[in-house]
């Protein structure tokens, strides 16, 4: 499958928004129950991109956004500056099409660049297709939490798992780089 993988844009979001209210309504990715709005999506990707996060869409070769994926932090404490979470959403019908996977590449790349030494997923609902994604792309289960949700009549498990980034842990972070100097 030939994709484009660039930046996000503005007039992807109402394709975003769609992708993700799919995932709220039918899907275990998101805790949430209600899917956001135009407003409220595009909120949260302003949020993240000011922040210097990457945020990136999927395009086919008629245009069509077939996913998106962004990282953001893990928590907001200092501590944690250098630890990223990833995200993946895909558009139902391009499920299963090595989408996801070419999402998380250029993904993991462009944090590695940013000075990020690890990546975390945190996936909702203990999703098969989503661990063996991240699996396909070097990353360890590092835990996982029984019943944290409750969702479509369902106990759903989260599942985490970790990558390092560049040099992970073996060597001092440059505290006067991004992420360090947080923008």
């Amino acid at each position: 499958m030939s994709l484009e993988i660039r930046e996000l844009r503005s007039g992807d979001l109402p394709a975003v928004t769609e992708i993700y209210a799919d995932a709220v309504t039918h899907g275990t990715a998101s805790y949430e129950f209600t899917p956001p709005t135009l407003d409220e999506m595009s909120s949260r990707h302003r949020d993240l991109t000011e922040k210097g996060y990457p945020y990136l869409a999927a395009i086919d070769p008629y245009g069509q956004l077939l996913g998106y994926a962004y990282a953001s932090a893990f928590r907001t404490r200092p501590a944690y500056r250098w630890l990223v979470e990833d995200a993946i959403y895909i558009h139902p019908q391009a499920r299963g099409r090595g989408v996801g996977k070419t999402l998380l590449v250029t993904l993991l790349d462009q944090c590695e660049a940013l000075g990020f030494r690890q990546m975390v997923a945190v996936i909702g609902g203990a999703s098969e297709a989503s661990m063996a994604v991240h699996r396909s792309c070097g990353f360890e289960l590092a835990g996982a939490l029984s019943a944290t949700g409750f969702k479509h009549g369902l106990w759903l498990d989260t599942v985490f798992m970790q990558k390092a980034l560049g040099e992970g842990s073996a060597t001092m972070p440059d505290l006067s780089a991004y992420p360090g100097t947080m923008r």
